[in-house]
C-alpha cells in the first residue's frame, strides 16, 4: 500500500538513506530539514521525484506539515562535535521538536517511530543493554543535551501513547556507519577514515580498549522499515544495532588495512562520559521484527571508504 510518509532530518545521514528506501518502496515522502547538519547533496538526486517533497523548516517550529500516514523522527544533530556548539538546538530538537511531531501525528492519526539513541544507556553497567536497562547517564555532562533530550522524548512518547493511545514506537539506534557521512561528523568511523585517507595518524582517545558495535547504514534502514510496519508491536521500543563488539583499537587496525595506508595510530586523552562498552540486546528486534544485521565490518567498511574516496 502506498503511503505519504514524513522523514523529519531527512537530508541527514540516515534520513537520506531513509527516504531513498521509501520511494524504492513505492511510497510518497515528505523530507523536512533546516539543513543545519543534513546537506542538500544527499537528497538531490531525489529531487525531482514527483514522489518527494522537501520543507526546509526547523522540526521544532515547522507550520503547515502536511496530512501525512507515517512519521519517522530522525531530526537532531548527532555527532559528538556538535554538542559543546549547538547544546540548546540539540536538546530542543528531541524534546520541543518531538512535542510537535506527536502533536501531528495525533492531528494526521499517523504511525509514529522515534528515533532514540543508545546514548540513553549513558556509560553502561549492564552488557550487552537490554532495553529494559535504564541506563546510567551524566545528565550535567557535555553529552547531556543529546542522551537526556533522547530519553526525555522517549518519555513524551510514552506519554502520548497513554494518555492518547497514539500509535508511536521508538528506535535505540546504536552506532551505525556509511556513505553520506560528514567527514567532520566527529565519530569515529569517519575520523578514522578521512585520517587514513590524508595519510595522517588515526586518533585513539585513552586505551582504545572501549567497545563499540558497528551497523551499516542498509541493515539499520531495514531494521527501521521493519518496525514502522509491525503491527500491533509488542513493545513500544527496540534496540537496533550490530551485536558484533569491537575495541576501538580493532577498528582503527580495519581501517589501516582497508585503506591500504601508511598512518599510525596517536593516543590522546579519553573525552569526558565517553562509554566504556556498547553492544546491543536485539532479540526483541529478532523475534518480532525478523530483523538482523547481514553485512559485516569489512564489507560496510570498503562501501563506506569507495564513498570518502568518491
Amino acid at each position: 500500500m502506498q503511503r505519504r510518509i514524513l522523514v523529519t532530518g531527512g537530508a541527514g545521514f540516515l534520513g537520506s538513506h531513509l527516504c531513498e528506501r521509501l520511494i524504492d518502496d513505492g511510497h510518497e515522502v515528505v523530507c523536512l530539514d533546516n539543513f543545519g547538519s543534513g546537506r542538500r547533496r544527499n537528497i538531490e538526486h531525489l529531487e525531482d521525484d514527483p514522489k518527494f517533497e522537501l520543507i526546509e523548516q526547523d522540526v521544532r517550529t515547522a507550520s503547515s506539515l502536511p496530512a501525512v500516514d507515517r512519521i519517522y523522527h530522525l531530526a537532531s544533530r548527532a555527532s559528538p562535535a556538535d554538542f559543546t556548539d549547538f547544546p540548546v538546538e540539540i536538546a530542543l530538537a528531541n524534546t520541543q521538536g518531538t512535542k510537535h511531531l506527536l502533536d501531528h501525528a495525533r492531528a494526521s492519526n499517523a504511525r509514529m517511530v522515534f528515533a532514540s539513541t543508545s546514548e540513553v544507556y549513558g556509560d553502561p553497567e549492564v552488557h550487552p543493554q537490554p532495553e529494559t536497562y535504564n541506563g546510567n547517564v551524566n545528565i550535567r555532562g557535555v553529552r547531556g543535551c543529546y542522551d537526556e533530550s533522547k530519553r526525555f522524548g522517549e518519555t513524551l512518547t510514552v506519554a502520548y501513547n497513554r494518555e492518547y493511545d497514539l500509535d508511536v514506537r521508538t528506535a535505540r539506534i546504536f552506532n551505525t556507519y556509511g556513505p553520506r557521512m560528514r567527514p567532520d561528523d566527529g565519530r569515529v568511523v569517519p575520523t578514522f577514515i578521512t585520517q587514513a585517507l590524508n595519510g595522517t595518524n588515526l586518533t585513539v582517545y585513552g586505551d582504545g580498549k572501549q567497545t563499540r558495535s558497528f551497523c551499516y547504514v542498509e541493515d539499520l534502514i531495514d531494521g527501521l522499515v521493519a518496525l514502522m510496519r509491525l503491527d500491533d508491536p509488542k513493545y513500544n521500543v527496540y534496540n537496533l544495532g550490530n551485536n558484533n563488539e569491537r575495541t576501538i583499537l580493532e577498528l582503527a587496525e580495519a581501517v589501516i588495512k582497508a585503506t591500504n595506508t601508511n598512518s599510525d595510530i596517536t593516543h590522546e586523552p579519553l573525552p569526558e562520559d565517553d562509554p566504556r562498552q556498547r553492544n546491543p540486546d536485539i532479540k526483541r528486534a529478532k523475534n518480532d521484527l525478523n530483523w538482523a544485521p547481514e553485512i559485516n565490518l569489512q564489507e560496510g567498511l570498503n562501501k563506506t571508504i569507495s564513498h570518502f574516496q568518491d
